[in-house]
Parts: structure tokens; sequence; C-alpha cells
């Protein structure tokens, strides 16, 4: 008997959001417990945070941010050297 993966998805209900939904459950398989949680809660949002979401989409995989949802998000030296804030 193969073991259950827990498969958590992160999303805002945007069309981004959707299209990983979707990309997500096309390809899970019978041992993969899908579950989409809503960032508008303020309980999913809190555990967002733990996992070090900083952008939605995102999909954790048996409790590990999978490699392509890590590491995005706005931070300010990006958004500074980008021109935000400068006169």
């Amino acid at each position: 008997m193969n073991k259950k993966r827990k498969i958590e998805v992160f999303s805002a209900g945007c069309a981004a959001c959707e299209e990983t939904i979707v990309l997500v459950n096309r390809i899970g398989c019978p041992s993969c417990e899908i579950e989409v949680l809503d960032m508008h809660q303020a309980q999913v949002a809190l555990r967002a945070r733990t996992y070090g979401i900083r952008s939605v989409p995102a999909v954790v995989i048996d409790g590990k941010l999978a490699d392509c949802c890590a590491g995005r998000g706005p931070d300010e030296s990006t958004l500074r050297a980008a021109g935000l804030g400068v006169q």
C-alpha cells in the first residue's frame, strides 16, 4: 500500500491560482490527498507564513514548500532597484 501524500494548494482565487489547482488535480495520483486553501482566511494566511509562502499560488507537498514556489514575492531591495521610492 502506498503512503498518502498531503498536497496543499494555497490560493487567492485568481486565474493563475485556478490554473495551478487544475494542474495539481490533473497530475495528482490516487495516493495524493489534495487540499485547496483560501488565503483570504486569516488562519490559512498564518499557516502559509509558517511555510515561508510569500506569493500565490503555492504548493506544499508533505509539509515542504515546492521549489517552484519558494523565494518569490516582492522584497524591498528588488523594488528599490527597480525605481520604487526614487524621486
